[in-house]
């Protein structure tokens, strides 16, 4: 059993932490891993559209100071300027979201997950017309947490002894479907647009008993416009349907006692666990965290009252990982 200790963030609060592991997770994260090689051939057929003209495009021209929203010509940027502008903030992240959510994207198994958790946010087996004649949209929350377990602690209770460079992982933080209370607004005609295009291509190419619909990945730091977000083309299988159907829950096991524990089944757990699980960046979903990334940590363990630290609470009451420290 491989066990990490951490002391010094334990000090600050009096509590001491212990990370222990469970003997098989390395195996049976390697067995079903997509490759480092899968992913690379992969991400070739992963492209971006122009913003203001919807130009698909192989090589990108990013927005300087966001480095979130791509351009086919810099009289298109012009063009879009006056729409871009109020969210355009500097982003600390050299290539913003876009290698994060397209390495995501084209894992099989990530998006085996998350395709099943959207069948059951957006209520695809309670209408069986979502998705062809009706569209949905799923809103997947992303941010940036420490791979190792006992930093983010060290972050969550402010102790100054964690270091300025802390290695991060993508972590899915919540998947909200619209429409939903929280999401009333229409869709907008661009994204309207990219549906229709979607189900039409997907009809043409023999899909057509398939529901397809749209997901919106979007970081903690835009999450009030979703002007920054990257949204994709969602189709979902019918193997995925049938998965969901079982609604056969997550197991998790103890790393210490090696005890089975069943929960009610949440796509986000698996995503996280899987990413967790990866030791070698072979996802290439590993990235340096930025200040923004700490701190939205560092306000969950101050209770500020913010949507950021109100999502990452969730997921720590979620996830087992966390278990009893996120009341601290």
């Amino acid at each position: 059993m491989e066990t990490d200790s951490g002391t010094s963030p334990a000090a600050s609060k009096g509590v001491r932490v212990e990370h222990t592991i469970y003997p098989e997770r390395d195996n049976l994260f390697h067995s079903m891993a997509v490759s480092s090689e899968v992913l690379k051939e992969n991400k070739k057929y992963f492209g971006a559209q122009c913003t203001q003209c919807g130009t698909e495009m192989k090589k990108l021209l990013k927005c300087a100071k966001c480095k979130s929203v791509w351009y086919c010509s810099k009289e298109c940027q012009k063009k879009n300027w006056s729409t871009h502008k109020p969210t355009c903030h500097a982003d600390e992240r050299s290539s913003g979201l876009y290698k994060l959510v397209r390495m995501f994207s084209v894992n099989s198994v990530l998006m085996g997950y998350l395709k099943c958790g959207i069948v059951f946010e957006c209520g695809l087996l309670d209408n069986p017309r979502i998705g062809f004649d009706t569209p949905f949209l799923a809103r997947v929350e992303i941010a940036i947490e420490p791979s190792d377990v006992v930093k983010f602690v060290g972050l969550y209770v402010n102790d100054p002894s964690v270091e300025e460079k802390v290695e991060g992982m993508l972590q899915a933080n919540a998947i909200t479907p619209w429409p939903s209370p929280s999401m009333q607004a229409p869709l907008t005609p661009k994204r309207l647009n990219t549906w229709r295009e979607a189900r039409a291509w997907y009809n043409a190419e023999g899909f057509a008993e398939d529901p397809v619909g749209l997901a919106e990945f979007i970081g903690h730091r835009c999450t009030a416009d979703s002007a920054n977000s990257m949204t994709v083309e969602l189709h979902i299988p019918k193997t995925t349907l049938f998965v969901a159907m079982t609604r056969a829950p997550f197991t998790s096991v103890s790393a210490i006692t090696g005890i089975q524990t069943k929960k009610p089944l949440s796509a986000a757990s698996f995503i996280n666990s899987h990413i967790r699980a990866d030791k070698q960046n072979q996802l290439f979903l590993q990235t340096e965290m930025t200040e923004e990334d700490k701190e939205v940590i560092r306000a969950a363990g101050r209770n500020e009252d913010t949507f950021s630290v109100r999502i990452l609470k969730e997921k720590m009451e979620r996830e087992q990982i966390y278990a009893g420290f996120c009341n601290r």
